[in-house]
């Protein structure tokens, strides 16, 4: 028979397993949130900075920005309307890009995107763009949405990136969460 003493003790240590688990749970709910908030912080993995207010403080030297477009299950064509843009740091750059949606129904989508090198990431904010929303698209509607950005003068100082002299801006089409699967139209 268990004395009065090891019958606390056992339950001692079971509450305490008992709040272990519950924090492990709640730390495995946050982390997909933190991890996110942690990368448009720092712009780690190749994650842009998003600025509300933009302080443009030019430095005299310029940098290639090249656009890549993408989509995964979704009828869209997807297209900058240039390939490739010199901007120069500290100073706003305009990007503008074409969607189709080549469908019967209206869907909609969110664009993922990422900055590569990873190193520019960190330097490269946007102040406006589609991505920080979803976006829905009409029936074989086409829409042009404009991005706006800059490269932190930051960038010029940082040993990873002063021999930098192009950064991609890669952007990937996707089915908006909680929106149906696209089904095909007559003729695709």
């Amino acid at each position: 028979m268990a004395s009065p003493t090891d019958t606390s003790r056992r339950r001692w240590v079971a509450g305490g397993l008992a709040v272990l688990v519950c924090a492990m749970v709640g730390l495995a709910y946050a982390s997909v949130p933190l991890y996110r908030a942690f990368c448009a912080a720092t712009g780690f993995n190749g994650t842009a900075r998003r600025a509300e207010r933009a302080v443009f403080t030019p430095i005299d030297r310029k940098l290639t920005v090249r656009f890549d477009t993408n989509v995964r299950g979704l009828p869209w064509d997807f297209q900058p309307e240039q390939a490739t843009s010199t901007v120069q740091i500290g100073k706003a750059g305009l990007a503008y890009f074409r969607v189709k949606n080549h469908s019967d129904h209206a869907i909609r989508g969110r664009a993922a995107y990422n900055v590569s090198p990873e190193a520019a990431a960190a330097y490269f904010i946007k102040t406006q763009c589609f991505c920080f929303s979803d976006q829905t698209i009409a029936a074989g509607q086409e829409v042009t949405f404009p991005v706006i950005y800059y490269v932190d003068p930051k960038f010029a100082k940082d040993s990873s990136t002063t021999d930098l002299s192009e950064i991609v801006l890669s952007y990937t089409f996707y089915p908006a969460p909680d929106s149906a699967p696209p089904t095909r139209s007559a003729g695709s």
